[in-house]
């Protein structure tokens, strides 16, 4: 653990207070050394007790309490020590404002490296970070204030003043909708869907997970909209969350670095209008969907990681964009997740996700909600293959539960019409986002456009 801590920048994070209004508190790194692993590990004996969740969550409160961003205290690791004859369980607690899901998996593979290197009497010897956190976050601020950045502004500003018919009948009120009084539905696809979606639909249509999940997801709320007598409307205004660690600047790597790299940005997407009973079953129409808004997506620069850096760190341009309106609906896919009983790291069974593992998220039950609707996704890698989990959170004086249950539904009935339309022979093809055209002649490029106009 001390290996670990002292390795990883964000693990010796401090939050200070500042007396500027515009920024109440700043982050400090801590030396190398200054963080003591001693007050972050603790021993539980089980001895011959039985280990269940009801254990686990008589420590598991104690454990967030002593998390402490003033104290430089952010993760906590509780060793549940059941002898040499059984398996125990490590608690492994990190505070998100220095984790994400690329974190977690850099943790947890250093954290077994380190366990085994000791274990055979070596020092830890981790996998060197090549693009620390504290140069990234000033390499950021300085990209914010680039003017090609900074004249990316209209293009943010123009897309969230558009029209968006409101969803709900009142506005989301931070005082009101929050996290302890927000309302939860999960919903699972099996396999034989997932599969698909992962692998056979992005395959021929080149694209991403992402652009069929949000093709579906644009595709219900229009089918939701009508339901409901919220008009006709088929374009999508929604909050996208993405992994944050684009290759923007040159000479960087942060495939080894440890932080909540998370960029939130907005986009507005279209589909089209399709019949319902074309999206359920599959049809041609759903093709030329997928690649209108996987083109949509496309034209967003550098994975819309530019609105963050306008929204926060530009004070310019941040002053405009916080005037304006907020998404109604938030969207987030996670990727894929080890289920129980998987190895953290492949071929080392001695480490493998507890059956408890589910019970170990949460958040400050007074956080205002970002969006009155979010919808977080991922998938999930179990022994009988991987299921797609859908977790809808909402605000319960906006959304009656019948409601985000009807959206919900409709979200995966679109997904297996885009898994019966990709699974289909002659379906997909390329779409002009595919080609770098700084490499095609002009008459090469004519041919595309023309091509694209057709299509469209």
């Amino acid at each position: 653990m001390q290996a670990l801590v002292d390795h990883h920048d964000a693990l010796r994070l401090t939050r200070t207070p500042s007396r500027a209004s515009r920024r109440p508190w700043s982050l400090e790194v801590l030396p190398v050394g200054a963080v003591p692993a001693a007050d972050l590990v603790h021993r539980v004996d089980v001895g011959a007790g039985t280990f269940d969740e009801a254990l686990v969550r008589d420590h598991l409160d104690s454990a967030a309490a002593r998390l402490s961003t003033e104290r430089g205290v952010l993760l906590q690791a509780v060793w549940f020590d059941a002898g040499p004859s059984r398996a125990g369980r490590l608690l492994f607690l990190v505070n998100h404002l220095v984790v994400d899901g690329v974190s977690w998996r850099l943790l947890l593979a250093d954290l077994v490296a380190g366990w085994e290197a000791v274990a055979r009497g070596r020092a830890p010897g981790l996998e060197p970070v090549h693009t620390s956190l504290q140069r990234w976050s000033r390499l950021l601020t300085a990209e914010a204030r680039h003017p090609a950045r900074a004249a990316e502004v209209r293009l943010w500003a123009d897309l969230l003043t558009a029209a968006d018919p409101p969803l709900t009948a009142d506005r989301l009120d931070p005082g009101r909708d929050t996290v302890g009084r927000a309302r939860d539905l999960t919903l699972s696809l099996p396999p034989d869907v997932t599969t698909s979606l992962l692998t056979t639909v992005p395959a021929a249509f080149h694209a991403g997970v992402n652009d069929v999940l949000l093709t579906a997801l644009a595709l219900a709320v229009a089918q939701w909209r009508r339901r409901h007598a919220r008009g006709r409307h088929t374009e999508l205004l929604v909050d996208v969350e993405g992994h944050g660690r684009e290759e923007i600047i040159e000479d960087t790597d942060l495939s080894r670095t440890v932080g909540w790299f998370t960029s939130l940005y907005p986009v507005r997407i279209d589909p089209g209008a399709l019949g319902w009973e074309e999206v359920a079953d599959g049809g041609p129409a759903l093709g030329q969907a997928l690649k209108r808004v996987k083109e949509q997506l496309r034209s967003l620069p550098d994975k819309g990681v530019g609105f963050g850096l306008l929204r926060h760190l530009n004070p310019s341009t941040g002053s405009e964009l916080r005037r304006l309106a907020v998404p109604q609906l938030g969207f987030n896919y996670l990727g894929r997740f080890a289920s129980a009983g998987t190895p953290l790291v492949a071929g080392n069974p001695a480490w493998a996700v507890a059956s408890e593992a589910g019970l170990l998220s949460g958040a400050d039950p007074g956080t205002a909600l970002a969006h009155g609707l979010e919808v977080n996704s991922m998938v999930r890698d179990t022994p009988d293959g991987p299921w797609l989990e859908a977790v809808w959170t909402w605000a319960p004086d906006l959304w009656p539960e019948q409601h985000v249950r009807d959206l919900a539904e409709d979200w995966f009935r679109a997904i297996r019409g885009l898994v019966r339309h990709g699974d289909r022979s002659g379906t997909g093809g390329h779409t002009p986002s595919d080609f770098p055209l700084t490499t095609l002649s002009q008459h090469e490029i004519e041919q595309l456009e023309a091509a694209w106009r057709i299509q469209k």
